[in-house]
């Protein structure tokens, strides 16, 4: 009797997941390709259709961040995509531009639009119905975020097979092990100078030298001049270098994926340090020193002092979180902590991962929250 209880219970569910009909959903992205990879991931997953809705920003908000309230007052209207009625069922984005965006829709669909978001809500978390958040930003305990150890990046293995014949005969010529160097640029509370680019040349030289390998650097639109101009510099003569350059069609990024053996990766760039620990390919990080003067080290002393895990004053921060007086931290160094426990990856200096691991999928799960939260 319990086995048939079992039975007709299974059947039910079935028949109840046949009739059911997907949400109408639209994905809000702006132009984070790496952010933007997460939302695509998770909808691969959840397999239903969906509309995509691109966003271009007015220039002064492309890298100044706007005041955070539903509103399109940064959004270059004309260049993005139409945003009008009806109104869909869900919305799924991912950061803090688009998310604006997804508030305002829901405000015009009186509460009916859902809205998940990945990454990290500037305030108002409760106007979200699902957070996705990962480890490096310090969000409260609340039934409408899930925490997730590592962002969901991953690279598109098609884009990869296409890159990799592309450049293929290229990289025959290289001596292996081919030794990757991706880097990025300064955010808060980290800076990327002069100095450090000497340091960074140094560390990645040693390692191809000992090696007997080669090394190729790849510059991002985010490296100051300066930086570049140091690297280049430094690495005349002694490694292929790429300078980052948004009108040329030749970039060898996703090349690199494909075809490098070893990778040094600066640790501002969760989507590279990300996208390499998931192909399992071993990963050296170079973190990034605080930058000068006294706020980098006032927002170092407040995330231990408010924000980690046992925080002496952290009930201070959840009251002033709790008015919207108060923004949620990001710390980028449990991104790397995440993957130095999974031995994805080391710090620069301290040789490559002889074993390197292949990072958790937590996509099936976030899917399936998502499910849970339009089945209700």
């Amino acid at each position: 009797m319990h086995q048939a209880k079992i039975r007709g219970s299974a059947l039910k569910d079935a028949a109840k997941e046949q009739s059911w009909t997907p949400p109408s959903t639209w994905l809000l992205l702006g132009d984070k390709l790496g952010d933007n990879a997460q939302v695509d991931r998770v909808m691969e997953e959840l397999t239903w259709s969906h509309t995509v809705r691109r966003l271009v920003f007015l220039e002064r908000y492309r890298f100044g961040k706007p005041t955070f309230k539903a509103s399109l007052f940064h959004v270059d209207l004309d260049a993005s995509d139409s945003l009008e009625a009806p109104w869909p069922d869900l919305i799924v984005t991912v950061g803090r531009r688009p998310a604006m965006v997804a508030q305002w829709i829901k405000n015009q669909s009186k509460g009916l639009t859902k809205v998940v978001l990945f990454g990290r809500p500037k305030r108002n978390i409760g106007s979200f119905d699902l957070v996705v958040a990962p480890s490096q930003y310090r969000l409260p305990t609340r039934d409408n975020v899930h925490e997730i150890k590592l962002p969901l990046m991953r690279v598109d293995p098609e884009r990869l097979e296409v890159a990799r014949r592309h450049w293929e005969d290229q990289f025959r010529s290289y001596a292996r092990p081919i030794i990757a160097m991706l880097v990025g640029g300064p955010t808060k509370p980290f800076g990327l100078g002069a100095k450090d680019a000497k340091v960074l040349a140094e560390k990645a030289l040693d390692l191809a030298t000992t090696s007997g390998g080669s090394l190729y650097l790849t510059t991002s639109r985010r490296t100051p001049l300066e930086v570049v101009d140091v690297l280049c510099q430094e690495l005349a003569g002694k490694a292929q270098i790429h300078r980052f350059d948004a009108n040329s069609a030749e970039n060898p990024y996703l090349a690199l994926l494909a075809l490098a053996d070893r990778f040094i990766v600066t640790g501002d760039s969760v989507s590279m340090m990300v996208e390499v620990a998931s192909l399992g390919k071993p990963l050296a990080i170079y973190e990034l020193p605080l930058k000068r003067g006294l706020m980098p080290w006032l927002q170092k002393a407040g995330l231990n002092l408010f924000h980690r895990q046992g925080a002496p004053l952290s009930w201070v921060a959840r009251w002033l979180q709790s008015w919207g007086i108060w923004g949620y931290p990001r710390d980028l160094t449990a991104i790397h902590r995440r993957l130095y426990q999974c031995r994805a990856a080391k710090p620069l200096g301290r040789g490559f991962p002889s074993d390197s691991a292949m990072i958790e999928n937590e996509v099936a799960v976030v899917a399936q929250r998502i499910r849970g939260l339009v089945q209700t």
